[in-house]
């Protein structure tokens, strides 16, 4: 993954070996602008996703001040789940950051008809807590379907070499239809797991609702950053 110069958004990666496909939030390709990254080591999936993400803040926070302190001016994430800390990585960096995908959720909700809400696709529903989901500013009784099981799941979570994108892109599909058919008042789907991008296209064919996600949310904010110039 190349840095590229004058990039004004910084991302913070976790520490990972699964493919980084195109569309995934850690591929360079997926972006219509410069973007640069930094590894926070140790910072392994199943370690924020499963465990207490408090030993790792301070890496966080250590790794955004590099990337501020060369040009960045503003940060994002590789994983929804760090919403929880997005109050204190803003704070510490003194600049705007988008943590997570689910930071969208209240958005979204009111561009929605009357009686229809946000649903939510995660990589672990299990461990995507009601803590979480304040933080995002998620609205309450959101509905969240997880990958719990997946072939998906068990490469990203497990940080596996190969992942096997049509099987990941069936249970994916599979998934969200499962949402759906549980909550016919789902009018738009937030996908929490940054690396779910890829098979948003294919979701919203099989749903018929509006797929959201890590790539609409850091377009959305990169045009903040760095607005286009028309003339």
């Amino acid at each position: 993954m190349a840095n590229e110069t004058g990039a004004r958004l910084g991302i913070l990666m976790l520490d990972t070996r699964f493919p980084r496909i195109l569309g995934d939030v850690g591929n360079a390709g997926s972006w219509p602008f410069p973007v640069r990254y930094a590894v926070v080591p140790g910072a392994t999936p199943e370690a924020i996703v499963c465990d207490d993400i408090e030993p790792f803040v301070q890496a966080f926070i250590a790794v955004g001040r590099d990337l501020v302190a060369e040009g960045c001016t503003g940060i994002a994430t590789t994983c929804g789940f760090l919403a929880l800390i997005r109050p204190r990585l803003a704070e510490t960096l003194d600049v705007p950051v988008a943590a997570s995908a689910l930071e969208q959720a209240e958005q979204i909700a009111a561009c929605l008809p009357p009686g229809r809400r946000v649903g939510i696709l995660t990589i672990s529903a299990s461990t995507l807590s009601p803590a979480h989901l304040r933080a995002a500013g998620v609205p309450e009784g959101s509905p969240v379907m997880g990958l719990e099981g997946s072939s998906f799941a068990r490469t990203i979570l497990g940080n596996l070499p190969d992942l096997e994108v049509p099987q990941a892109r069936a249970e994916m599909v599979q998934a969200a239809q499962r949402l759906v058919e549980a909550h016919a008042d789902v009018g738009a789907i937030l996908l929490e797991c940054t690396n779910m991008v890829p098979y948003a296209p294919d979701i919203a064919a099989a749903t018929g609702r509006p797929v959201h996600s890590i790539h609409s949310y850091l377009n959305w904010f990169h045009a903040g950053l760095q607005p286009p110039r028309f003339a």
